[in-house]
């Protein structure tokens, strides 16, 4: 697939490498120098320069890729990049931050296909949005994570508790979280963990059994 990645940070970079390694073809946009010159040191294909301009985005590419992340730390500069690339065809992907409000939220479903929050999963799901693949995909990236969905029951000790008030082990990450009848989504900090919802993360598998200990209760 060939592919845009506009901001190189930590998230931007990682998610460019992995999808570099695994034989896309990718370009990154960016208008920090240094940057550019790390993301070129490290053999990737950069276009200096403001990745909401799409003059910009046109030398990236912006005609024949499939796929652009709006990957930057800004949301309104990330929506701005999905805007362009919502309008050429491409397959939108955008980032977004832990206070965005739901009617914000909204707003950026309109123009992203998909949206990812990588305080709570970074490049991994920045990779997988990309590429257009399933949640299951994600538990392909490494043999010492894994991906499981848990049913919330009734009598669980997090039922009424807030999806980023959960006490996670540093190695779990809840990325995703569904209602009953409700597809998974990317929940926003306030949402309230109700008995019959699901919720999705990405787990060290040394910690699942502690996990899912704090999800469903002690047997």
């Amino acid at each position: 697939m060939r592919i845009i990645v506009v901001g190189y940070g930590r998230v931007g970079a990682r998610t460019a490498r992995v999808l570099n390694e695994e034989g896309h073809q990718v370009v990154v946009v960016e208008n920090n120098y240094s940057k550019v010159e790390r993301a070129e040191q490290n053999g990737l294909t950069v276009v200096e320069g403001d990745g909401t301009d799409p003059e910009i985005l046109k030398k990236a590419g912006l005609n024949e890729a499939d796929s652009i992340g709006g990957i930057t730390g800004d949301i309104k500069t990330n929506y701005e990049i999905c805007l362009i690339g919502k309008e050429h065809g491409l397959r939108t992907v955008l980032r977004i931050s832990e206070d965005v409000s739901k009617a914000e939220y909204e707003t950026y479903t309109e123009v992203a296909d998909e949206m990812i929050y990588p305080e709570r999963l970074g490049a991994a799901g920045a990779k997988t949005a990309l590429l257009g693949g399933s949640l299951n995909a994600i538990g392909d990236l490494t043999e010492t994570l894994q991906l499981t969905v848990v049913t919330i029951p009734e009598g669980s000790p997090v039922v009424g508790e807030h999806v980023n008030e959960l006490s996670l082990p540093e190695t779990a990450r809840l990325y995703a979280h569904g209602g009953s009848r409700e597809p998974l989504t990317i929940p926003l900090p306030g949402t309230i963990l109700e008995a019959g919802d699901r919720v999705a993360l990405l787990i060290e598998r040394e910690a699942a059994d502690t996990v899912r200990t704090i999800l469903l209760g002690a047997e």
